[in-house]
């Protein structure tokens, strides 16, 4: 029987628990501008559960609801769920709101200042600048600076910049919605009125978001699955040594943290939750952040779910295979990876399926950046590649699919969309529109697949690897000084709520709602280094809130540990990439496209103990299309006047064979990296902007090749070098070099005394 090739797409939609559980304020928050606002909010720090559903929960399935012959699965977190229904109900307020409804008129000098550094907390690219008054008052700050802006903005300024915060964030779907099209058209002068006005419709917004998954559900074309209540991970709450699993010489949290009796009671509660609002059972469970381990699986089968996800680096350690991709990022060995696989538990089977990383990425990080119709073909394209593999590598000469494969597709459904055009909807509505009359790809929910095709590749529960979504292990959570930090203070809580048998769920909820909320991930992936951002001291005292809840509910003296952040809270210096990047080539620099970049101080800039260099700072990064570059120059230095006119990269590939040649300058020292042998060269030349890229060739000798480079200087050197200009296979680590010249003379190098690591997406 021929099948198409079948596609799960999993949307994972969740938000930590941003609701503080404290009886008072008493912890420090670094933030005295932050403090103040709370002064008019309720218990909730941050907006994001609200500005998300007006732009990404609710769209998602609209949209989708036009094809009705594409199946989706979506997961609605229970933390998600549980805040939206506070907003709805009137009884969650965040500082943002708080100001965003009061009389501009009485706003004190702090709340000012809040408004200022905090309301334009938004990718600007998509959800400022084409709003031509938010863009107006956000140019404003950037050029002119805070203070200018306390000392200058009327009351309309404020009161716009409040309205445009939100209105800035409704989804292009409700744009024709009769009252918030009048609110686009008006763009300024917004009263007090127009902004509760918004909220308002904020509220219905979120109001009409689980009833539409939940008829969607019962039509068919949708499976809602759930994850663990407030998104713990499961594998740590059984055991936090297990972090030793994947990185044997991990360093551990001083006290072990072993609350496995916390696993079911995770998953019994979301479980509740979900048949008081879909009105049946769930079927599919995310595990949070994907992570598994053989302990955790006996609970989640004797809960009832049919079937949970992981990502394919789990799968890889798993069954000890490694997913070699082809230079078009497509898998060699799809059968695979392309199926669902039965776990064998002493409770019972329970089937799982693995993501396709790279192209849940491409959605997640890369497409955003692309035209959407080129975006949505290629993805397209990426999937008919992986049916003609399959088909190629059936023992006869069919041309069609002889067994049921399955590609999941499965990352966050929030995030992503800030980045992408109108939010994703012409890129989303080319992919539809292509998928709903392709004859050779279905898309289908996980429960519909497995009904059809039962599962018949096993693995022993016990052979599971214990890993998650980020390079197949928990680094992200447990491990670093500062995260381990946290899961002491955690263990120390717990052992004292474990102190006090009478407390239980029953007759003492709001202790055990506070431990569940601190069990959350989320804290973990912000903690020390890997991951940062403007509200690292927001999530730092949320955490610790949560621990203080639980003392105060035990009528305990809360301990002097936390009352004080977990670390410091500051810019930071030298550092890894974070995430994937897509800058805007304009030599402009601009601060949230290289955000999650790598940073490396230059010369002067790391101290007197360190050489002086006219570059300050250097940034780097990727995506799937290009390598990223930014240089920052002391202030006053031009291209020829105090710099070298002259930029070279050269890219150096550890143990890999090719021709490889000298660094193609004179007056060269004969000193490591620079007599090193490279194979990639690109030439910029900063007084013309013009570049020369070159490939090593036998004997020491450099080729001229085409490149599709792009370089702009302007207040900042920006460049982009597409990766199809390198040609190297995915997942290979190489190592970059710069060197400043004149006249093809040798000038200086950086970064001093190093190479700069890359690692190929």
């Amino acid at each position: 029987m021929p099948h198409p090739l079948y596609v799960a797409f999993l949307w994972h939609q969740h938000q930590p628990l941003y609701k503080s559980r404290v009886k008072e304020e008493f912890l420090e928050t670094g933030d005295p501008t932050f403090s103040a606002s709370l002064s008019l909010a309720s218990e909730y720090r941050l907006p994001w559960v609200r500005l998300h559903g007006t732009k990404d929960y609710l769209d998602l399935v609209l949209l989708l609801e036009r094809y009705p012959k594409l199946r989706q699965t979506v997961n609605l977190v229970p933390s998600l769920i549980l805040q939206l229904e506070d907003y709805i109900a009137g009884v969650a307020f965040d500082p943002y709101l708080a100001v965003a409804l009061s009389p501009v008129e009485s706003l004190t000098e702090q709340q000012r200042l809040f408004i200022i550094e905090h309301f334009f907390d938004a990718n600007h690219h998509t959800l400022i600048d084409p709003n031509p008054r938010y863009s107006e008052l956000y140019e404003q700050r950037q050029e002119n600076g805070r203070a200018w802006c306390k000392e200058n903005w009327q009351a309309q300024d404020y009161s716009d910049l409040l309205a445009w915060h939100n209105l800035a964030w409704f989804d292009p779907l409700f744009w024709d919605d009769r009252e918030i099209a009048y609110w686009l058209e008006k763009g300024r002068n917004f009263s007090l009125a127009d902004r509760q006005n918004i909220y308002a419709k904020q509220q219905e917004i979120m109001s009409r978001i689980v009833p539409q998954h939940r008829k969607m559900q019962e039509t068919g074309q949708l499976e809602v699955i759930t994850s663990p209540y407030t998104h713990p991970i499961l594998p740590l709450l059984a055991d936090s040594d297990v972090g030793r699993v994947a990185v044997p010489n991990m360093n551990l949290p001083q006290n072990r943290f072993q609350w496995e009796e916390d696993i079911p009671r995770h998953l019994r509660k979301a479980w509740e939750m979900y048949e008081e609002r879909f009105g049946c059972e769930p079927r599919g469970l995310w595990p949070s952040e994907q992570a598994v381990s053989p302990q955790i699986l006996p609970y989640v089968v004797k809960q009832g779910f049919k079937w949970i996800c992981s990502d394919e680096a789990v799968l890889g350690w798993t069954i000890d295979h490694f997913f070699h991709r082809d230079a078009s990022g497509n898998v060699s060995e799809p059968e695979l990876l392309y199926q669902p696989y039965r776990l064998e538990t002493p409770a019972g089977d329970l089937s799982i399926v693995f993501r396709d990383h790279r192209l849940s990425d491409l959605i997640g990080f890369t497409y955003g950046a692309m035209e959407p119709k080129k975006a949505a073909a290629d993805l397209v394209g990426h999937l008919e590649a992986i049916s003609r593999i399959l088909k190629h590598r059936q023992l006869d000469d069919t041309t069609t699919l002889e067994n049921p494969w399955l590609v999941t597709i499965a990352l966050d459904g929030e995030n992503c969309w800030e980045h992408y055009q109108l939010d994703g909807k012409p890129f989303l509505e080319a992919l539809y529109q292509t998928l709903s009359s392709h004859r050779e790809i279905e898309l289908v929910t996980v429960s519909e697949y497995l009904e059809k095709f039962p599962t018949t590749a096993t693995i022993p529960a016990e052979k599971l690897h214990t890993g998650s979504w980020v390079d197949g292990n928990l680094t992200t959570w447990v491990g670093d000084t500062v995260k381990n930090k946290a899961w002491d203070l955690l263990t120390d809580a717990r052992k004292f709520l474990a102190s006090h048998p009478e407390a239980t769920p029953e007759t003492n909820p709001e202790a055990w709602e506070a431990l569940y909320a601190a069990e959350g991930s989320d804290w973990f992936w912000w903690f020390g280094e890997g991951h940062s951002s403007n509200q690292d001291a927001i999530f730092d005292r949320l955490f610790r809130e949560h621990l203080c809840a639980i003392y105060q509910a035990l009528n305990a003296p809360v301990p002097d540990n936390l009352l004080k952040p977990l670390e410091i809270h500051e810019a930071r210096g030298d550092h890894r990439p974070e995430s994937f990047i897509h800058p805007v080539i304009d030599g402009i620099g601009d601060e949230q496209d290289w955000d999650k970049a790598g940073r490396i101080e230059i010369g002067g800039a790391r101290g007197t103990m360190h050489q002086s260099s006219t570059v300050q700072r250097l940034w780097y990064g990727v995506d799937h299309l290009n390598f990223y570059l930014r240089l920052d120059f002391k202030t006053g230095i031009l291209p020829g006047k105090g710099c070298p006119p002259e930029l070279n990269l050269l890219w150096f590939y550890p143990d890999r064979q090719m021709h490889n040649s000298p660094i193609p300058l004179r007056n060269l020292p004969d000193e490591a990296p620079l007599n090193y042998l490279f194979h990639h060269h690109l030439g910029v030349n900063l007084l013309t902007m013009s570049t020369q890229f070159q490939e090593a060739g036998e004997h020491h000798k450099w080729h001229p090749r085409f490149s599709r480079v792009q370089v702009a200087f302007e207040e900042c050197l920006e460049l982009a070098v597409p990766w199809a200009d390198l040609q190297i296979e995915p997942d290979y680590p190489l190592r970059l070099t710069i060197v400043l010249s004149d006249n093809e003379r040798y000038c200086n190098y950086l970064p001093e005394n190093a190479l700069i690591p890359i690692e190929v997406p």
